[in-house]
C-alpha cells in the first residue's frame, strides 16, 4: 500500500491571494482522493477555508509574528506532528522556507530559486518573469502540477454551510426591499490597486439609486465619510467578521469594485462582478481577474496610461479624459441586467 500523501498549502497572505489558492485544494483532492490536505494561513483569512470539503485541517501562523526562536521551533514542532509529505509555498519567504525545513517535510516546493531554497533542498517552480502573462491562480497551480496534478480548472470557491445559505435568503429579502436587483458597492481597496476616489462611488450610488428596480448596499467594513448616510442605502458589513460578510456578499446580484479581495470573495461565491482594472502588468486582469463567476472588466482607454496615469497604480484614480467615470460604470451595470 502506498504511503498517504499529506500536503500543506502555505498562503499566509491577503484575502484575494488566499481566495486564489482555493483551486489547489480541490484539484489536489481530485487527483489524490485519499490525501490529507492542510492550509497554513493567518487567522484573519481562515474563514475563506472554513467548511471547505477539500481541506482537512487549518493551521494558523499568527503566533510566529513575535519573531522569537522559541515560537519558531514551537510552530515547527506543531507542523511536524502532522507528518506532512509535501508542502507548497505559494509566496515563499526565507522564514517560511526554514520553518518548513525544520518541520521535517521531505518534499517542499516554492516559487523561484533563492539561495535559502537551494541550501535546504527545496524544489521550485519558475514564473519566468511573467512571460507569457498568466493568472496568479495558474502560477499557484504550477506547484500542484509539480506533484502530479494535471488540471487547468482555476475556478475559486468558498463553501457556505446550510445554515449560512438560509441566512443568505433572509438577508437578500431584507435588503432587496421588494425590488428586483441587489447591487453591492465596495469602495475601498487597501491601496492594493488603482481605485476611484470616494466621491466617484457616491456619484454612481446616487445615479443607481434613481432606479426603481435596484436596491443598493455598501459592503465596506469601514465606510468613507462621503458614502455614509445615503438615503435608501444599507451598510451590512460594518463590525462584521469576514465569515459574516460572506453571507452579505452571497446575497448580491452584482458587486461593483476595483480589483480587491471582496471582488475575489464575490467570484468565489458565484456572484456577478463589475470591476475596474489597470492594464499595467502588475495590475492586469490577466493576472488578477475574478475566476469562476460571470464577470465584466472595465479598463481605461488604450492611451490613458501613457498620457494621464501618474505611473504609480496606487495613486491612479481612473480620473481625467480616457479614464473610468461613474456614467460608464452605470451603463455597464444596466447592460449586465439587460436594462
Amino acid at each position: 500500500m502506498s504511503k498517504q500523501m499529506r500536503i500543506l498549502i502555505v498562503r499566509p497572505d491577503r484575502i484575494g491571494d488566499v481566495v486564489l489558492s482555493t483551486p489547489l485544494a480541490r484539484e489536489i483532492k481530485r487527483t489524490y482522493p485519499q490525501s490529507f490536505i492542510a492550509v497554513l494561513l493567518r487567522e484573519y483569512t481562515q474563514d475563506i477555508y472554513l467548511n471547505n470539503p477539500n481541506v482537512d485541517k487549518i493551521i494558523l501562523i499568527d503566533d510566529l509574528e513575535d519573531n522569537s526562536i522559541k515560537s519558531f521551533f514551537k510552530k515547527a514542532g506543531e507542523i511536524k506532528s502532522y507528518k506532512f509529505t509535501h508542502s507548497l509555498t505559494l509566496l515563499p519567504t526565507e522564514r517560511l522556507n526554514y520553518l518548513l525545513f525544520f518541520s521535517g517535510i521531505p518534499y517542499r516546493v516554492g516559487v523561484g530559486h533563492k539561495f535559502y531554497q537551494f541550501i535546504t533542498f527545496t524544489r521550485y517552480v519558475d514564473r519566468k518573469k511573467y512571460i507569457p502573462l498568466r493568472h496568479e491562480a495558474d502560477y499557484c497551480m504550477d506547484l500542484a502540477r509539480k506533484i502530479g496534478v494535471q488540471s487547468n480548472n482555476l475556478d475559486t470557491e468558498i463553501f457556505l454551510a446550510d445554515v449560512e445559505k438560509q441566512k443568505v435568503l433572509h438577508v437578500r429579502t431584507e435588503f432587496l426591499r421588494w425590488k428586483k436587483f441587489l447591487i453591492g458597492i465596495h469602495s475601498t481597496s487597501g491601496s492594493s490597486s488603482p481605485n476611484w476616489k470616494a466621491d466617484e462611488y457616491r456619484n454612481l450610488i446616487l445615479k443607481l439609486n434613481e432606479r426603481k428596480d435596484v436596491s443598493l448596499v455598501v459592503t465596506d467594513n469601514k465606510i468613507p465619510d462621503e458614502l455614509n448616510h445615503i438615503n435608501n442605502v444599507s451598510y451590512p458589513n460594518i463590525n462584521k467578521s469576514l465569515r459574516e460578510s460572506f453571507i452579505n456578499f452571497a446575497a448580491l446580484d452584482l458587486l461593483i469594485s476595483a480589483s480587491t479581495g471582496p471582488m475575489h470573495i464575490a467570484a468565489a461565491l458565484k456572484v456577478k462582478t463589475l470591476s475596474m482594472f489597470c492594464p499595467l502588468t502588475a495590475c492586469s486582469p490577466k493576472l488578477w481577474g475574478p475566476l469562476g463567476n460571470e464577470s465584466k472588466i472595465i479598463m481605461p482607454s488604450e492611451n490613458y496610461c501613457s498620457t494621464v496615469c501618474p505611473g504609480d497604480p496606487k495613486k491612479c484614480t481612473f480620473s481625467s479624459e480616457g479614464g473610468i467615470n461613474f456614467d460608464l460604470m452605470f451603463n455597464e451595470t444596466l447592460k449586465l441586467f439587460n436594462l
